[in-house]
């Protein structure tokens, strides 16, 4: 019945919004349609983390929360409608996308900046761990999406991961932001970087360490070269 209400509501590019997902039956649905019709449907799935009772045949399953097993029934319905389309024609060239990202909402990966302190030493003590912004536990891929949320930018946004002499940088939205999360930059990797000619580049100010010549050096290449410069 879902599948028959986006059918006859939507058009083949449309985004479909499920803000209490429950199980991911709207997911299943856009999926079976646009398997069906060809279509490039995007569903957005929200559910709150609600924990599955612990007598319940799902939990005894590993699945702990009424999200997980959204997800699950995600990837199988994805599994099992590309096993049917197997050696079907497909005359359009078009490739089945049954792929989905998940995303938690979490706090923030950079530390926030308290602005009650008053007490001298206790100042002193925030400015030194504000040498390194970045909370411990953070992750490159999480610190990513957090900028690409903060840039405006789609989360579905493309983004290749390049590598340089054991380093690497992400290059997103064809090549016009750039980002960077490596914990030391050095001359080579902003060569690279500016040979690029993206629109936009975002790196970790720590990056820099104590070389200011490096940072005051960069800063002025990607002025000449015309390039929005974020240090954060």
């Amino acid at each position: 019945m879902i599948k028959q209400m986006i059918k006859m509501s939507t058009n083949s590019n449309d985004i479909i919004l499920d803000f209490f997902a429950g199980s991911g039956t709207t997911a299943h649905a856009v999926i079976a349609l646009n398997a069906e019709d060809g279509g490039n449907r995007k569903c957005i799935s929200v559910q709150l983390a609600e924990p599955c009772d612990e007598k319940s045949e799902a939990h005894k399953a590993g699945y702990k929360t009424i999200a997980d097993i959204g997800k699950e029934r995600i990837r199988r319905a994805g599994k099992k409608i590309k096993k049917e389309k197997e050696g079907q024609l497909n005359f359009e060239g078009k490739k089945l996308d049954t792929g989905f990202k998940a995303f938690k909402l979490d706090e923030s990966n950079f530390k926030i900046w308290r602005t009650d302190l008053k007490d001298k030493k206790e100042l002193i003590k925030q400015m030194d761990l504000f040498v390194d912004n970045v909370k411990k536990e953070s992750t490159q891929q999480n610190i990513l999406y957090e900028l690409i949320l903060k840039s405006g930018l789609d989360l579905n946004v493309p983004t290749e991961k390049k590598k340089y002499n054991g380093k690497q940088h992400f290059s997103l939205d064809g090549g016009k932001l750039i980002v960077c999360l490596e914990d030391k930059i050095t001359q080579k990797l902003s060569d690279v970087i500016l040979s690029a000619k993206p629109e936009k580049v975002i790196c970790l100010d720590k990056a820099f360490g104590k070389n200011d010549q490096l940072k005051t050096n960069t800063i002025l290449q990607m002025e000449s070269a015309k390039i929005d410069f974020k240090v954060i």
